[in-house]
């Protein structure tokens, strides 16, 4: 009986009589080797790749290239047991590099397809090489064919000789048509590639490809007889990277566990099966060299060959890194001279390094940071620092670039925060000192910071080489600290020795780190603000809000832009606050940092402003949310904000002895605020005339600053709704020329005149006052100073023409004192939403959640939320209830 072969489709093919049993060296072929790999019961079929390679029957070649246990042999197999045509599979060894012997492998898997080649290509005699006129009857042959056959060759990497890689281009060159070679293999072959890709006639299968995605490794995972939500799948991927053995091997050894998902979050990579593999496969089979390279680089995320040069104390990266890279040897290079290793393979190689260098880590840290930090990657070099627990050098690494003002730009803020709390007392350098109180003044330690910042400065007066970049950093947080204590003389010594320092420091680190500057001036501004000096807090604060750095300085602008919304309300411009505190918000979105941020003060404007246009249900639910933010906790200006708006609204609701008890600021401070102090007063003084003491409401008035035309203004109508008409006019003849008072200030002051002119008999002169108040308040709707202007408004308001000026935002039916309007306020700024963005809020109205409106608009989750954070700030709101409430207000819906 003739002796037969299962080819790649499964059928069952005769060998020919004539053809040799043995290779040139007279060993046996090995049947195995042109058989096909049996496919587990666990392998995945993916269609994605299945689907790819398919276009191996379009190109004369495929390359289907990954690292060890990518899947690469398995997709092949799996992939040519499905095809029609001829296909014979040959999976290379070692011996195979000389030419005789891998032609005549070669020629018997095409003799094992079905595909015999004739008596006139003949069979190799010679192990160590191979007639030419073999090589081209084999090609002629094969172009000859009515069917072209696919040649794989497995584990081609085992492949070295050049000169076997040149036959085999001249005779997939000569086959034409004839020939489709696969070759699958861990590294490039030294075939001329680009010139197969630009003539189009090459198919590549690379390891990204063949990585898994989350969804396909919850499909293999199935196959282990493991289920695992998507998340924690994404969390297996993103630690594999979608290495298929990685996870292969990881969902075996977790069926061993008791709780598998737990194992294969949290399981050590040093001690499993994976680490047993991969020391296998690529540690162990490379050079010594190779392997301490290696071994040390584990400590880093990312390095270059220089770098890698600096922990081996060699000159030799270079060469080894691309071609462990070019090996498929779990090294990937990422462009630009970098390179980093597969995670696990890192977690393993880490592990291996203490046990086979004991001790070394540390120093590979520090040699680490010290490189980085003459290349200028900070970041980094703070992460080796701390790492090597050389905490001077960190801290004197991060102060030294000027970048103390990182911890409070809200961007690297907690990174910074979390890698200095390791930091033990031992550290005892300046550095060390400065950082301490940066990090406890940011999180508004006041004591501690304090205390470290005094003695980083007596450490700076010792012998410190060029401390000019510490003393800098001391001038900031002098200045956040004079913020915080409220001591604006404090903030100004700062400023000026900041500005001394600022000649002393190389100009390009100023550059580098515009926060610092831009934290500078808004502590600064804020300072002033506290002071009552507005124009000098204005002038500070507004070159803050054009600060260089993009996203390094969005949070002292959005803080500065708060800062400026604030000093516009408190000069009566209500619009301009409003506007300034919602372009505050948006910048945060713009650059997609975390909301709310900062102390909350644009949105206790936002809810002052909406107590001035009686909004109150908008009013509360903004200081809800600004209860909320501690940021401001121990701040005295958005304290008083706080208690300046709260008061208000307690105030206009009739609860006067609530308005009185939060009207002080809940914070201590060196200098008492003027405008703070007067609105606490103005506040307590309203209380007792609703009380009905007078008396006691006109002393004190006695505390409120005329200086601020704000509070003169307020107060001049209390002294008139206490019986003191020349007192209340003697206040605002009293105002300074020239005043920066906006349309809040200047109706009120309208009002109170033509109240006194109309108690006196005047009724012209009141009738004039109130229509120019009208025209004021209607461009801002300002209606609390009308609705807080008591009963002698109320026949003036029907006469023809002011009825005409107040119909609409007033009128009619004006409501009584602390009652909602009846006709709700539009806003100073008019909305315009998209037509996307109210496809989003017609959904919201009907009740429905994000995921059903993202499948109702055929858009992502993500798109829907972030239409969604727009339409908040338009509108200026902060939840789905509010949003449609007020688009219904605003007929948007």
């Amino acid at each position: 009986m003739a002796e037969t072969y299962e080819n790649a489709g499964g059928t069952t093919v005769p060998i020919v009589p004539a053809v040799p049993y043995a290779d040139p060296r007279g060993d046996p072929f090995l049947r195995t080797r042109f058989a096909l790999p049996a496919r587990p019961a666990t392998f995945l079929w993916r269609q994605r790749l299945v689907q790819h390679l398919g276009q191996a029957l379009v190109t004369p070649l495929t390359l289907v290239n990954g690292p060890a246990g990518a899947g690469k042999t398995l997709l092949a197999a799996d992939w040519a047991a499905g095809l029609r045509q001829p296909v014979a599979w040959l999976t290379v060894e070692a011996g195979d590099r000389r030419p005789g012997v891998f032609w005549a492998y070669v020629l018997q898997a095409l003799r094992a397809c079905g595909a015999s080649a004739s008596d006139a290509v003949g069979a190799p005699a010679d192990a160590s090489r191979v007639d030419r006129k073999l090589l081209a009857a084999l090609a002629a042959e094969l172009n000859d064919r009515d069917r072209p056959v696919v040649l794989v060759l497995d584990e081609y990497d085992r492949m070295t000789d050049p000169e076997v890689t040149e036959q085999l281009e001249f005779v997939l060159h000569h086959a034409g048509s004839g020939l489709h070679l696969v070759l699958v293999t861990r590294t490039e072959p030294l075939l001329p590639l680009h010139r197969y890709r630009a003539a189009g006639e090459l198919t590549e299968i690379r390891a990204a490809e063949l990585a898994f995605t989350p969804e396909e490794a919850v499909a293999l995972l199935e196959l282990h007889g493991l289920s695992l939500p998507v998340p924690a799948a994404r969390a297996l991927v993103d630690r594999t990277q979608g290495w298929a053995a990685g996870l292969r091997l990881s969902a075996l050894a977790a069926l061993e566990s008791a709780d598998p998902e737990l194992y294969l979050k949290e399981f050590d990579a040093d001690r499993s099966t994976v680490a047993d593999f991969l020391l296998a496969e690529v540690l162990r089979g490379q050079p010594e060299e190779t392997q301490d390279l290696l071994l040390r680089v584990s400590v880093l995320e990312r390095f270059s060959p220089e770098l890698a040069n600096a922990l081996t104390l060699r000159t030799d990266a270079e060469p080894i890194l691309a071609g462990l890279h070019r090996d498929n040897a779990f090294v990937e290079y990422l462009g630009h001279s970098s390179y980093q290793l597969h995670p696990l393979f890192r977690e393993i190689l880490r592990a291996h390094l203490r046990v086979r260098l004991p001790g070394l880590e540390p120093e590979l840290h520090r040699r680490a940071a010290r490189w980085l930090r003459r290349s200028g990657f900070l970041p980094e070099t703070l992460a080796h620092g701390a790492a090597a627990g050389d905490w001077d050098f960190a801290a004197g690494a991060l102060v030294d670039d000027l970048a103390i003002g990182q911890l409070f730009t809200g961007l690297r803020s907690d990174d910074l925060t979390q890698l200095f709390s390791h930091m033990g007392p031992e550290a005892r350098s300046p550095a060390t000192d400065v950082v301490r109180a940066a990090r406890d003044l940011s999180r508004h330690d006041l004591d501690h910071g304090l205390a470290r910042l005094r003695l980083a400065e007596e450490h700076l007066t010792d012998d410190v080489p060029d401390p000019a970049a510490a003393q800098l950093s001391c001038a900031l947080l002098e200045a956040l600290a004079a913020r915080l204590t409220g001591c604006p003389p404090r903030a100004e010594r700062a400023a000026v020795t900041a500005d001394g320092l600022r000649q002393e420091v190389p100009a390009h680190l100023l550059d580098k780190h515009p926060e610092l500057t831009a934290l500078l001036l808004t502590h600064l501004g804020s300072a002033r603000l506290w002071a009552g000096r507005f124009e000098d807090a204005r002038a500070a604060l507004t070159t803050a809000t054009a600060a260089p750095g993009g996203a390094s300085t969005v949070l002292p602008r959005e803080d500065a832009l708060e800062h400026l919304a604030l000093l516009d309300y408190l000069d009566g411009w209500l619009g301009r606050a409003e506007r300034k505190a919602l372009a505050a918000v948006s910048e945060m979105e713009r650059v997609g940092l975390p909301q709310p941020s900062g102390s909350g003060i644009g949105q206790l404007v936002l809810a002052a402003v909406a107590v001035d246009r009686h909004e109150l249900g908008r009013a509360q639910a903004l200081l809800d949310e600004t209860a909320q933010l501690p940021a401001g906790a121990h701040d005295p200006v958005p304290a008083a904000g706080r208690a300046l708006a709260t008061a208000r609204l307690l105030l206009v609701r009739g609860k006067a002895r609530a308005a009185v008890e939060a009207a002080g600021p809940d914070v201590s401070a060196a200098v008492a605020s003027p405008w703070a102090t007067s609105h606490e007063a103005l506040v307590t003084a309203a209380a007792h005339v609703a009380e009905g003491r007078p008396d006691a409401a006109a002393e004190v008035l006695q505390g409120v600053s005329v200086d601020q035309p704000a509070c003169a203004v307020e107060a001049a109508a209390i002294h008139l709704a206490t019986g003191r008409p020349r007192v209340a006019i003697d206040l605002l003849d009293g105002l300074r020329t020239g005043s920066r008072a906006g349309p809040a200030v200047t109706v009120r002051a309208a009002l109170v005149r033509a109240q006194a002119a109309q108690e006196a008999g005047d009724t012209a002169t009141a009738r004039r006052l109130v229509a120019h108040a009208l025209l004021d308040a209607r461009r801002e709707r300002l209606r609390r100073p009308f609705l807080d202007a008591g009963a002698w408004l109320g026949p003036l308001l029907a006469t023809p023409p002011l009825h005409e000026l107040a119909a609409g935002w007033l009128t009619p039916g004006s409501p009584r004192h602390g009652e909602q309007p009846e006709e709700p306020p539009t806003p100073l700024v008019a909305v315009e939403l998209s037509g996307r963005e109210r496809d989003v809020l017609e959904r919201l109205a009907r009740m429905m959640s994000t995921e059903e409106v993202a499948a109702d608009l055929y858009v992502s989750v993500n798109t829907v939320k972030t239409h969604l954070k727009s339409v908040y700030r338009k509108l200026a709101v902060n939840r789905r209830g509010d949003a449609v409430r007020r688009a219904r207000d605003l007929r948007l819906l």
